[in-house]
């Protein structure tokens, strides 16, 4: 497999939310701001990278009837890891995502890696898609949280971009993230449909 294909698939044409539709618990939860879905993404990203290389070092140590047990005693391990420096470094990012940090360990999207590509592929393809997919699921926190915090608060990053007479206060609430995935899906499938059509015709 190549570099370049593990890119594609992890970024955009296996997108785990926009694509797949996993992780979505965390996704919608802590999207509510910019700053939240940066910190959350960098976190799975970092852990995802480093899950798939250690679990792809250990694919012939590990045995296969305790492969599950053992591929989360490795992300947990590396999520306590990473909640300690943000608690240490970034406290109000730490409180910001409250319990979605450590629940990381049972994100399915890291476990799904680990299962499906880091157990049965070399180290150096692992980490390669450990980026990918990290930086397709950041890059899905991104593009969510910032229409949420841009329409429900009218700022970006805490900057007021809006004025506040345009807010709709719904998008920083529970509905506001269905609302948003909901609306992002329907344009990305239109797309993709789309240029599905204008293949299918060529």
């Amino acid at each position: 497999m190549k570099i370049s294909d593990i890119f594609k698939n992890g970024i955009y044409k296996k997108n785990s939310i926009f694509i797949m539709l996993l992780g979505l618990c965390p996704t919608l939860a802590v999207t509510i701001s910019l700053f939240n879905g940066i910190g959350m993404g960098i976190s799975v990203l970092a852990i995802l990278t480093m899950s798939n290389i250690l679990i792809s070092l250990l694919r012939k140590i590990i045995p296969a009837a305790i492969r599950i047990p053992a591929y989360i005693g490795i992300i947990a391990a590396l999520v306590t890891i990473i909640e300690m420096l943000i608690h240490a470094y970034i406290p109000s990012l730490y409180v910001s995502l409250g319990i979605y940090l450590p629940l990381i360990v049972v994100n399915c999207i890291i476990l799904e890696r680990a299962e499906s590509f880091a157990s049965k592929n070399n180290v150096l393809h692992s980490a390669f898609d450990g980026m990918a997919v990290g930086l397709g699921f950041s890059f899905a926190l991104i593009l969510i949280s910032f229409f949420r915090e841009l329409l429900g608060t009218g700022t970006v990053l805490g900057f007021q971009v809006l004025p506040a007479s345009t807010n709709m206060l719904v998008m920083i609430l529970p509905p506001g993230a269905f609302l948003t995935l909901g609306i992002l899906l329907g344009v990305i499938n239109h797309y993709l449909n789309k240029k599905k059509e204008e293949l299918e015709n060529e």
